[in-house]
């Protein structure tokens, strides 16, 4: 099967690439680069790729493929530091246009990375698929409407599958510490404490990033009638945490580190999430990681890379900061697309 992945260079994107790789499929990535020269440790050998922005595929550029990807996405922006249509341009638009392009191109399997935090807000109790989404931010909306959207293209030739995901943490090669798991693992390596931003009373489903590569690789190959059109939480049931608790472990587990919340301030968005139905469809699919493995992995790598406060706060590995940092550089305009002259052949 040959597969495309956009968003090969990102987070997820650099560890789903060698996931599919050893499983012996023919992988070829698309991706504009935005995070070049971010490396964490060690790159594997790059696949074959091509340099291009989402917005301007074209149904030939997919002629040749079995299934596509889609995890590229402009990441959830707190600070609201970008033009406010460029959620709605990036994350809707190019999707639809992309879905649409590869049911011309007759691309039959098509999976589309989507988030938890359609959930919003829903409580201490479980929510699965079947459960009320009421995002809270542009990024969950734009999701969501793709969700939608997606499902009415949807017939014999065309198989969406809309994919959940939990929160990632996990060491990658483009690995990213705005993430809440990873945030708190690199505060404690570089300066001996984690801040909370918020009370941290809200529930958070957390799945390490190679065990989000093993699904997606396990969807991929799941008969169609099992999957398409379907929504599957990418989530471990048993791994949901309160960001309160996800800071105690941390702390318990990183030498000479203290925690602290922020009392004033609540977090809206708090949902535990049931991802038993992906599970069921793929009894293959065996998540290997658990939180406190994960940060006993990640707080290695970070001691071993001599993690420190400047680089725990630069924009190296904070999304919209690297964004900032590529404007005030010229290298991209206020679109989120490169100068010409930065372009990389």
């Amino acid at each position: 099967m040959r597969v495309l992945v956009t968003g090969h260079r990102g987070y997820i994107g650099s560890v789903l690439t060698g996931v599919l790789c050893r499983a012996r499929y023919d992988v070829v990535g698309m991706d504009c680069d935005w995070y070049r020269g971010c490396d964490f440790g060690r790159v594997r050998e790059p696949i074959p790729g091509f340099n291009a922005d989402l917005r301007e595929i074209e149904f030939t550029d997919l002629l040749s493929f079995d299934a596509v990807i889609h995890l590229a996405a402009v990441p959830e922006d707190h600070d609201l530091i970008l033009e406010p249509t460029l959620t709605e341009e990036i994350n809707y638009g190019a999707t639809m246009r992309l879905a649409e392009c590869c049911k011309q191109a007759k691309v039959s399997r098509f999976l589309f990375a989507s988030t938890c935090a359609v959930y919003g807000t829903n409580g201490p109790d479980f929510v699965d698929e079947t459960g009320p989404t009421a995002p809270l931010t542009d990024y969950a909306r734009s999701k969501l409407r793709c969700e939608r959207d997606l499902a009415r293209l949807a017939d014999g030739n065309f198989t969406p599958v809309l994919l959940r995901m939990a929160t990632a943490y996990g060491v990658s090669p483009r690995i990213r510490l705005d993430t809440v798991v990873n945030d708190f693992v690199a505060s404690a390596v570089a300066q001996g404490r984690v801040k909370m931003q918020t009370t941290g009373r809200a529930w958070r489903p957390l799945m390490h990033v190679e065990d989000i590569a093993r699904a997606y690789a396990a969807v991929l190959t799941a008969p169609d009638e099992l999957v398409a059109n379907q929504i599957f939480n990418v989530a471990n049931t048993v791994e949901n945490y309160r960001v309160a608790d996800v800071a105690e472990l941390v702390s318990e587990n990183v030498p000479r580190t203290t925690y602290a919340a922020n009392v004033g301030m609540p977090d809206r968005r708090s949902y535990r999430v049931n991802g038993d139905k992906l599970v069921r469809t793929c009894p293959r699919l065996a998540y290997r990681w658990t939180l406190r493995d994960g940060i006993h992995q990640l707080r290695d790598a970070m001691e071993n890379a001599g993690m420190t406060p400047g680089e725990w706060r630069c924009g190296r590995y904070r999304r919209m900061l690297r964004f900032c940092t590529l404007v005030e550089r010229g290298e991209i305009d206020r679109s989120l697309r490169f100068h010409e002259s930065a372009m990389i052949v």
